[in-house]
């Protein structure tokens, strides 16, 4: 127990800037926006000082804080840090000054109100409230209020501040894509908050509580999951573990529940799209590793084949559909829906590789889709339009932001070299023993993912200057300060990702020891005695 409350000051932090960048007086715009960025740094300090004290293969859960909250039903205010919730904190607090950077104007899209950019700002900051605490969660109906929760501010950043448009059917269609997010989201919730009570119900028939009541304490669930005292049929576990992998797979998103991503990620702006593709919807991939694994291994294991088998099919799926694409940003959607397969494949094949890759690829794929969708998100601004075909010869005219456009989309097909390559590879390798086929037909996605991003930068920006990009304004400073931090990034982790995956390997090795999963013993011929099992290394490093 720690004497000062880290991870309440990390969620509270960002809640608080909202308040305050609500009251800033309405003409005040610029000072609103100084005042959120300055909070949004102060976060991520916060973070990376939580990061440094963090102690790689200490306690499973770290800076824990535990009080009462509601005793009568078992719910308590309980937050704990481990490993992959680490990384996942470091992204969204690295992320949020770029994007608000990145939108510095975004919140004049809605109108001319006066509080336009109070609004816009606070709703940022609140989400990445939200999504912090859910990260730390270790009270299931804790997590499942602010898994919730952060909808309605995401709701109303999607709906209400798109891109600038005087066509109304564009706004209509804003609209429907904000209705169509919250719908099925709420949804997938719904059906989520169904498990927890059948769960809540389970403890409390198997005494896990401290009075009479049963439990909603993660750490109490697991261990009695796994020592055999939760008790349940399986055919009862299995419904709950479908439960939580059903919002967890709206969230995610996973194929064929992904199709509100598209139309959410072209309808808001950029900035708002990468907070939600970048970081909300990994609270899905995250719920997986947590919750789904652990307090269900054996569902887990039981619903595996058919889970990898829908996430092999998104892969695919989404990358034939990117390559179809005229719209850039639709285009860079589709790509997210191809790479939370490889998310979801690492997660389910369940060996320590695969995990460890996929939850670096889930910061790494944060990093690459807010440096390609940032990046085409200026350019639509200059152009005034987000087809495809309305572009040519842009490397003339503004090589810099051409430059960057192009890295960022070989860091998006996974070059080696650059962050993303190194958790696809180990996401392929660790799941190649237990699932070569489904293994097999991922791999195939990283020659669709060439033809998508090579292709696309050849018709925007290649050839002769079309008509209407003559005069089309290379990066600004600001632009830049966007860019340049999330391009290093990619860079620096693609050579080195040591720091993340020291933080990552001691918990998910944790999560496979818990539920009882271990490493397949490679084997190796030899002329005498055919094939000879070798102990397994126990490490990627």
């Amino acid at each position: 127990m720690n004497s000062f409350p880290w991870l309440t000051t990390l969620w509270l932090a960002p809640a608080v800037g909202a308040v305050a960048v609500l009251a800033v007086p309405p003409g005040r715009r610029t000072i609103a926006r100084v005042l959120a960025f300055a909070v949004s740094v102060g976060v991520l300090v916060l973070a990376v000082v939580l990061a440094i004290r963090f102690v790689p293969g200490g306690d499973h859960y770290q800076f824990v804080e535990s009080h009462e909250w509601i005793p009568a039903f078992g719910v308590g205010y309980t937050l704990g840090l481990d490993g992959i919730a680490a990384a996942l904190v470091l992204l969204t607090t690295a992320l949020m000054p770029v994007l608000i950077l990145a939108g510095w104007r975004d919140d004049q899209a809605a109108g001319d109100g006066r509080r336009t950019t109070q609004i816009y700002l606070a709703l940022m900051l609140l989400v990445e409230s939200m999504v912090l605490i859910s990260f730390v969660a270790l009270d299931i109906l804790l997590f499942y209020v602010f898994f919730e929760a952060m909808l309605i501010p995401m709701y109303f950043l999607i709906g209400g501040f798109g891109p600038r448009t005087d066509d109304a059917a564009v706004r209509a269609q804003r609209s429907r894509a904000a209705v169509k997010f919250l719908l099925y989201n709420l949804f997938g919730g719904l059906i989520m908050l169904a498990a927890v009570i059948g769960l809540y119900v389970l403890t409390a028939k198997a005494h896990l509580g401290t009075t009479s009541a049963g439990t909603f304490d993660l750490r109490t669930i697991v261990t009695a999951a796994n020592d055999g005292t939760l008790g349940g049929s399986a055919v009862l576990l299995n419904a709950l573990f479908l439960g939580f992998m059903f919002a967890f797979a709206v969230k995610a998103p996973l194929w064929p529940l992904h199709t509100w991503l598209p139309d959410a990620a072209v309808s808001a702006t950029p900035a708002s799209a990468v907070l939600m593709m970048a970081v909300v919807d990994k609270v899905g991939t995250f719920g997986m590793l947590r919750y789904c694994l652990l307090i269900f291994p054996v569902a887990s294991s039981t619903f595996a084949s058919l889970i990898i088998t829908l996430a092999v099919i998104g892969i695919i799926y989404g990358a034939l559909l990117a390559i179809g694409q005229t719209d850039v940003m639709r285009l860079i959607a589709y790509t997210s829906i191809s790479h939370f397969g490889f998310i979801i494949l690492g997660i389910f094949a369940m060996t320590s590789q695969s995990q460890s890759g996929a939850t670096l690829y889930m910061v790494n794929h944060g990093l690459s889709t807010a440096a390609l969708f940032l990046i085409a998100g200026f350019l639509v601004s200059r152009r005034g339009t987000r087809m495809i075909a309305a572009f040519g010869g842009v490397q003339k005219v503004a090589p810099v932001l051409a430059g960057t456009f192009f890295i960022a989309g070989l860091a998006t097909l996974s070059l080696p070299g650059l962050a993303p390559f190194i958790s696809e590879f180990l996401v392929l390798i660790g799941s190649f023993d237990k699932y070569a086929v489904a293994t097999v037909f991922a791999a195939f996605a990283l020659v669709l993912a060439a033809i998508y991003i090579l292709w696309t930068y050849q018709r925007m920006m290649t050839g002769p200057v079309k008509e209407g990009n003559e005069g089309m304004r290379d990066l600004r400073p600001r632009e830049l300060a966007v860019v340049v931090p999330l391009l290093v990034a990619l860079l620096v982790l693609g050579f080195y990702p040591k720091p993340i995956l020291d933080l990552v390997d001691p918990a998910v090795g944790n999560t496979l020891s818990t539920i009882g999963k271990h490493d397949p013993k490679p084997t190796v011929p030899t002329p005498e005695a055919g094939a000879v099992t070798l102990a397994p290394t126990g490490s990627h490093k």
